[in-house]
This record gives structure tokens, C-alpha cells and sequence, in this order.
């Protein structure tokens, strides 16, 4: 009992934390003035014929000067029509600097090696990377640019939702979606900031030159957004910032299935183990904990061990403190929140979490038609 009372208090302690911290960052109230950055906006593909169109027809839509960008799209031996896709795009729409560059690979991560030939063949100053499912608001840029002239940071976190219907099925990835933004916010908000995505990040391209880009995790296939931001942090830990604003917001779209989810999970699952962040790994440790801490009590009372008052307690606990949370995210977010399928979430995600991380240890992932090791 003694483990499962301190597992609870520091999952109650960390969740309270992160309530408080994501208030403490506030919302970026944008005062556009004359735009002045110039952005290259980064985009990896491989297989993405699906996707494409709408990513292409929400960067058509930006508005910002269209000097001020460029738009390069890295092809990782895609087997569709994504190339064609993206050829037509630009030969319709000869106002906007796009080009599509075929992917070098030098290491085990071919996103980290898109990103990186990318950069290499880049013009400007201001390094966006986005993925080729996303869609972009209008105002992306202009927001961007009102942050970089108003706070002159290094790097920008911003955020990221997932466009859903309403299924259960979608509906559980959104809610476990927006625990993770939650937190991401959070992060910044008590100065200890440990997640971002990649979806929506932007960095000066000399400081990513400056830290050798990727170089020292290019073993690991994933993690081209965190990973890099440690190596910010590590050297400009007060110029690495967090971009509360709608106008930022990037959304992107859910797994279309279960074995889709799991892999995702997998390949997210797969890069903790080699966090520099010590407070990330802490985070993690706890909520891998308590989620365990779950299903050993209720085993432990179906066999009639412990009371199921101390199950009750515990859920109950554990179920209103990320309530509040993910209720915080939402609302930001614009995300209606549906009660029902948090109640059916609650019960269902500490198995689902468990299972991730124990298959994580043993197990490789998929991504992208690809296999890669643990």
C-alpha cells in the first residue's frame, strides 16, 4: 500500500502541477505589423496522394507575402502520385516558390535525413516543419512572424490538434491528443517544457547548423522534433518558446485503425528511453506508474487483496485530475469534449498504455511501409 499511496501523490502533485503551469502561459494576442521574416517550410513525404491535396490547397490559402516563403516538400521514395500531385500544384499556382526534392539518406531516420537535405538546399533564415497530412490556418505565418518580432526566440513549440468525427475510435486518440498538448503547454508554462511536435515547429535554420542538426540520435527513426529541441534547450533555454495562439494552430488527423494507432504509439513509445530531459523522463516514469498502479489494484481486488474502496479512490482521483486537464486543452483547442467517451477512455487507457510500453521494450514499429528495431 505504501508504494501505491506515493505512485498516487506524485501522479495527483504532477497533474495539479501541469494544471496550474498551463495557465501560466499565456495567449499570444497578435498585433500583425509589416511582416519581415522569411520563412522555408519544410514538408517530408512518402505515400501521401491522400493527404496531399488538402495540405496544398491550405498553403495556397496563406496569407503572408509570398517573397517571404518557400516551400519544399523532401520525397522519401514515395510508390503513389504524391510527386505528380504536388507537380501539378505548382505549375497551377506559379505565384508560390515550391519545390520537391528527392530525400538522401545517410542514417536510420529517414524524416531526420528529409529534414536535414531540406535545410541544406534552403534560402531563408526560419526553418518551419509541418508533415504532408496536416492542413495550415491562413494566418500561420503572420502569427509566427508577430511572435519571432515581438520575442526574438530560437525555436517556436506550436500547437497541434487532430481533426475528428465524432466516433469513439477517434475520439479516444483526440482525448489522449490533447493530454499530450496539455501537457506540452504545461511544460512551458512551469519552465520545464520536455514535449513539442513536429507538426507545428519552427527554428532559426544557423542555430540547428550551429548544434550539427541531428547529428548524435540519428540511430533512432523518430523523434526529429524532441530530440532537437533538447539540444536547444541545452543551449538557449530561455529563447526556446511555446506559441499560444489559434492562428498557429495546425491540425492533422487521427490513425484510421487500431494497428495504425498501435504503431504510432510504438514509434512514439520507442524514443523515451533515450530522453536527455530528466524532468520528461520523470513525467513519464509516473503516468507509465500510475497506469499501472490501476490495473494491479483492480486485480488486486478482484481477488479480494485490497478493498475496492482504495480502486474507487484511486480512479476517482486519478479520473478528475485529468478531467480538468484535458478540459483545459479543449477548451483551447475549440475541441468539444465528450463525456461519454472520456468515461469509456478512463477504463480503457491504462491497459492500452501498459500494453504500448511493455510491447515497446521488445518489439520494433512500422512507419511508413518500413520496419524499424527497437
Amino acid at each position: 500500500m505504501l508504494l501505491i499511496s506515493i505512485v498516487t501523490l506524485l501522479y495527483c502533485f504532477l497533474i495539479g502541477y501541469f494544471i496550474i503551469g498551463f495557465d501560466k502561459v499565456e495567449v499570444f494576442n497578435e498585433q500583425f505589423l509589416v511582416e519581415e521574416t522569411k520563412f522555408s517550410i519544410v514538408i517530408p513525404f512518402r505515400n501521401e496522394a491522400e493527404n496531399l491535396p488538402d495540405l496544398l490547397q491550405s498553403l495556397s490559402e496563406l496569407e503572408y507575402p509570398k517573397h517571404l516563403f518557400e516551400i519544399l516538400f523532401i520525397d522519401d521514395a514515395s510508390e503513389d502520385d504524391s510527386v505528380e500531385i504536388i507537380h501539378n500544384f505548382k505549375t497551377q499556382h506559379h505565384t508560390l516558390s515550391i519545390e520537391n526534392k528527392k530525400n538522401i539518406r545517410v542514417t536510420n531516420s529517414p524524416k531526420k535525413d528529409a529534414i536535414t537535405t531540406a535545410i541544406h538546399s534552403s534560402k531563408n533564415e526560419w526553418i518551419i516543419t509541418t508533415d504532408a497530412d496536416c492542413v495550415v490556418p491562413k494566418l500561420w505565418l503572420k502569427t509566427l512572424d508577430a511572435f519571432i518580432q515581438k520575442h526574438n526566440p530560437k525555436m517556436i513549440v506550436a500547437p497541434v490538434t487532430y481533426s475528428v468525427n465524432n466516433t469513439f475510435f477517434e475520439q479516444f486518440q483526440l482525448l489522449d491528443f490533447l493530454s499530450l498538448q496539455g501537457a506540452t503547454i504545461a511544460g512551458f508554462g512551469i519552465e520545464k517544457p520536455f514535449l513539442c511536435n513536429g507538426a507545428n515547429l519552427t527554428y532559426k535554420k544557423e542555430v540547428f547548423q550551429l548544434l550539427k542538426g541531428f547529428e548524435g540520435n540519428t540511430n533512432i527513426a523518430s523523434g526529429d522534433d524532441i530530440f532537437l529541441m533538447e539540444k536547444f534547450l541545452q543551449t538557449y533555454p530561455k529563447k526556446v518558446m511555446y506559441l499560444k495562439s489559434l492562428n498557429a494552430l495546425v491540425s492533422t488527423k487521427p490513425q484510421d485503425s487500431v494497428a495504425n494507432l498501435i504503431q504510432q504509439r510504438l514509434r512514439w513509445a520507442a524514443k523515451t528511453a533515450s530522453y536527455n530531459n530528466p524532468f520528461g523522463k520523470i513525467v513519464g516514469l509516473v503516468v507509465l506508474s500510475m497506469n499501472v498502479i490501476i490495473i494491479s489494484v483492480a486485480l488486486l481486488s478482484f481477488l479480494n487483496v485490497i478493498k475496492l474502496k482504495y480502486l474507487i479512490l484511486i480512479f476517482v482521483l486519478k479520473f478528475f485530475l485529468d478531467l480538468f486537464l484535458i478540459r483545459k486543452s479543449a477548451h483551447f483547442f475549440n475541441q468539444k469534449l465528450n463525456i461519454k467517451s472520456y468515461i469509456i477512455s478512463s477504463f480503457l487507457y491504462p491497459f492500452f498504455s501498459v500494453y504500448i510500453a511493455v510491447k515497446s521494450m521488445f518489439f520494433g514499429f512500422k512507419w511508413k511501409e518500413r520496419s524499424f528495431k527497437q
